[in-house]
């Protein structure tokens, strides 16, 4: 199973500050003469930088200004006229289907989707249930079998060794995991896995899904906890319509599914309309030109793609006019979050997941894949995506392997003469290097042993990772001769202006880093056409980082989009922005004709008053906001969901069903932080304070070391007017995550507070080297720098913070204070 589709990472996730959208009017105002440095070191902001410090980017009230700026809404997205009234389909099993498709049917039952789950037996088992044990990570399993029941004896979800019946077989290749029924009606994926690949490719044996790593049941990746549920993390891919039918109430599972493993459903969706339409008369076959298909994958139908000689490349016979069959494969391979009880393909991805842009911890700045993302993202950044080839144009989707084995792939379409050379691979021919995915395609291993080709089919950088340290695939043979020797070997070759299709990297590794020109890099990147459309919407999504008057008119255009990824990546972005800003531009995507986007929308304009709506927008709202309910209850199993669904109704100030929500997820989470986080800073403002610390105890007895959580009972502390027992905790939050800049900073602020100048100075000093271009503490050490008559270091530190937010206000009056001049106007 390793890492899921759904985005919801390895471990509990990190919270640095309670997940709450600052209000406008919260941004301190613009300190006068020498105070400009003194006010924001006092200890009463310890608890206003909470609320960020994103006022500093930008000049105070400017994304408020945006509100009368955005005069005019958003364009709606194109109407879609809606198709004509079907009866219902349902779900009529294999059988069915093989009776006409034979050869398909044939073709089928020796791909790894026929054998995606089976029921464990002797044909279906592949590992070793000898009596033999794996010791490893603090763990043991032994395998054993009594008569024709595989048994795993191994520490169970108390800690003690216990013996468990495996039920089901799970994937085949390169590896087998094994499921274990529970009572309650969850299926859980064991840790250990067996390689199945051949002794001489160093399989045959068993090994832990995540070596290295002492996963004790208290641990969320323990076997039998949350983040190891088959019933939500995998069942929906590795079968077909799978339901789940959680009880919240019980906290129970009762899951069925109409076959076992990937069938032809699963694909092509329920086929009853398309038996009766075969069995129809004449007269009824004409009248569905159709064929009574759920999802018509027949984009290929009657195309070929024409080669040109000179450049090697091909052109498609026509415009690939919809993309519902890479979207339909979208929907298990590719990183994404459920919005829907029914997750089954309908052919628009969107309908029924959230998919993961590519943003940072998921994929490197220029794109390539860094953690488990699976294929769709990445392979709509690619060149072929944009030309139209689709996923069955290489892949055979019955087999599920490649139509043609090597270079032969690539040479269906692309001309060997140009491309399979030695002058164009660099390499001998029947070399490894001369492969084309070798280049264009690098593999890396996930679930230990499985290696999957990167599908954004780039062109080799190795320049790109000298300047911005994103992988290459020169490295992977040449790591020894270094990147600058990769990227000259590539330039004398192919000369320097072979940059390739992917030329995003500048714009989203400066928004990831709060780089100067970050913003505006970010609004170029959002209206380049010839970008990919996933890098476009990357970009906006990313603007919530930057909330300004500026950002306005690219979030404008992206929400109304054709294509709903922008659409939804603006949505997204408006969570930054005051509720007068988000309100009118949010309210026209409520009927959008995209469930995810309708459901953005509806997060948006949740907490919008209805003072900022007229009568035809509240009611707009109040749909868009039931549609995001609906979503979170989808996936009512998941703490993330009540998490979600606390933090929106803090917002809307319906405190009691927040305590509600927050409760309900610690429940099927103890160690689940940012709950207990956003809980406690929820009574913080109800002015509960001893509720707050009690709540953040209890998350520090269930997580100890959790630097947020050590964090927050520092700012608890600082509020109860007991700064030195602060201090302390403060400490240890910052040497439990020494790369947060926001705890660096409210450590630094409280040194300084307590008279410790130099170690205040040395604590802002090392955040600032892992976090150059943070607001909060240039401007920190420009007051601290002033303090201590170094003014030419204060003066550096001024021009820095000026290049990061150079429409502040704020920057640019304390620069000039310093005797310099920010040389913006």
């Amino acid at each position: 199973m390793g890492r899921s589709k759904r985005s919801h990472g390895k471990r509990t996730p990190k919270t640095s500050s309670p997940r709450t959208t600052p209000p406008a009017a919260s941004a301190p105002a613009a300190p006068q003469g020498r105070a400009l440095w003194w006010i924001p070191l006092g200890v009463a902001l310890l608890v206003l930088i909470a609320l960020g410090a994103w006022w500093l980017r930008e000049p105070s009230g400017s994304a408020e200004h945006a509100a009368t700026a955005a005069v005019s809404s958003p364009a709606p997205p194109p109407a879609v006229t809606a198709a004509p009234a079907m009866p219902p389909a349902h779900y009529v099993g294999t059988a069915s289907c093989a009776g006409c498709h034979q050869a398909e049917a044939q073709a089928w039952r020796q791909s790894h989707h026929a054998q995606a789950m089976q029921v464990a037996g002797a044909g279906t088992v592949l590992g070793r249930f000898d009596g033999g044990s794996l010791k490893k990570d603090g763990s043991t399993a032994s395998f054993l079998k009594r008569g024709d029941t595989y048994v795993v004896k191994t520490d169970g979800p108390d800690g003690k060794p216990g013996e468990f019946e495996v039920k089901y077989t799970f994937g085949v290749y390169p590896l087998q995991q094994y499921l274990v029924a529970f009572p309650d009606g969850r299926l859980q994926a064991l840790r250990t896995a067996w390689d199945a690949r051949p002794a001489a490719e160093g399989g045959q044996h068993w090994f832990n899904i995540y070596p290295g790593e002492h996963i004790d049941a208290h641990d969320t990746l323990h076997w039998t906890r949350l983040n190891q549920n088959w019933n939500y993390m995998c069942a929906d891919c590795h079968s077909t319509n799978v339901q789940r039918n959680y009880d919240a109430v019980a906290n129970t599972f009762k899951t069925s599914w109409n076959e076992l493993n990937v069938a032809c459903e699963a694909c092509h969706g329920p086929g009853s309309r398309h038996v009766a339409w075969v069995n129809g008369d004449a007269t009824q076959r004409k009248a569905d030109p159709s064929q009574g298909l759920t999802i018509a994958l027949n984009e290929r139908q009657g195309i070929h793609w024409i080669p040109n000689p000179v450049t090697g490349n091909p052109a498609r016979s026509a415009p690939l006019a919809s993309h519902r069959e890479v979207e339909t494969c979208a929907v298990c391979h590719s990183r994404r979050n459920i919005i829907a009880r029914d997750t089954a393909p309908t052919g628009r991805l969107m309908d029924t997941h959230d998919p993961t842009l590519l943003v940072e911890g998921r994929y490197h700045a220029d794109g390539q894949q860094l953690d488990e993302v699976y294929v769709y993202a990445s392979f709509l950044q690619s060149r072929m995506y944009a030309k139209g080839v689709t996923c069955s144009d290489c892949h055979d989707p019955h087999t599920g392997k490649t139509r043609a084995e090597g270079n032969a792939l690539c040479e269906s379409c692309h001309t060997p003469k140009v491309y399979d050379t030695a002058a164009h691979t660099m390499h001998r021919e029947g070399t490894p290097g001369s492969q084309c995915v070798a280049c264009h395609m690098p593999a890396k291993n996930y679930m230990v042993i499985n290696a999957r080709p990167d599908h954004s089919i780039r062109v080799p950088r190795p320049d790109l990772t000298v300047k911005y340290g994103v992988p290459n695939a020169c490295a992977n043979c040449h790591a020894d001769k270094g990147a600058q020797w990769a990227a000259d070997a590539i330039e004398k070759a192919h000369g320097p202006e072979r940059k390739g299709y992917q030329h995003f990297v500048e714009a989203l590794d400066a928004g990831r880093q709060g780089k100067p020109g970050a913003a505006d890099l970010l609004f170029a990147l959002a209206a380049d056409s010839t970008s990919p459309v996933i890098a476009r919407a990357t970009a906006v999504n990313a603007l919530q980082h930057y909330p300004s008057q500026a950002a306005v008119p690219t979030l404008q255009a992206a929400l109304g989009d054709a294509d709903p990824l922008m659409r939804a990546a603006a949505l997204d972005a408006l969570a930054a922005f005051p509720t007068r800003v988000r309100g009118p531009l949010a309210a026209p995507l409520a009927d959008d004709p995209v469930l995810d986007v309708r459901i953005k929308a509806g997060r948006a304009l949740a907490a919008v008053p209805d003072t900022e709506l007229d009568p035809g927008q509240r009611a707009a709202r109040d749909r868009a906001f039931a549609a995001y309910v609906q979503a979170q209850q989808a996936i009512a199993d998941r703490p993330e969901s009540h998490y979600d669904l606390g933090v929106v109704y803090v917002e809307r100030g319906d405190t009691a069903d927040a305590e509600q929500a927050f409760r309900h997820a610690l429940r099927l989470q103890p160690d689940f932080v940012p709950a207990y986080v956003n809980l406690a800073d929820m009574y913080r403002g109800m002015g509960r304070e001893d509720d707050a610390a009690r709540v953040i105890d209890e998350g520090l007895a269930a997580v100890p070391g959790n630097a947020s959580l050590l964090h927050a009972k520092g700012l608890s502390l600082v509020r109860q007017n007991r700064p030195a027992d602060a201090l302390e905790w403060l400490r240890r939050a910052c040497e439990a995550q020494p790369d947060n800049a926001r705890f660096a900073y409210v450590y630094g602020v409280a040194l300084h507070t307590s008279g410790q100048d130099a170690q205040a100075r040395k604590v802002l000093e090392t955040a600032l080297q892992h976090a150059p271009y943070d607001p909060s503490l240039l401007y920190t050490l420009a007051g601290m720098a002033h303090d201590a008559g170094d003014t030419e270091k204060a003066r550096e530190y001024a021009q820095r913070l000026v290049a990061v937010a150079p429409r502040s206000p704020d920057a640019q009056q304390l620069l000039q204070s310093l005797g310099g001049e920010s040389g913006v106007r």
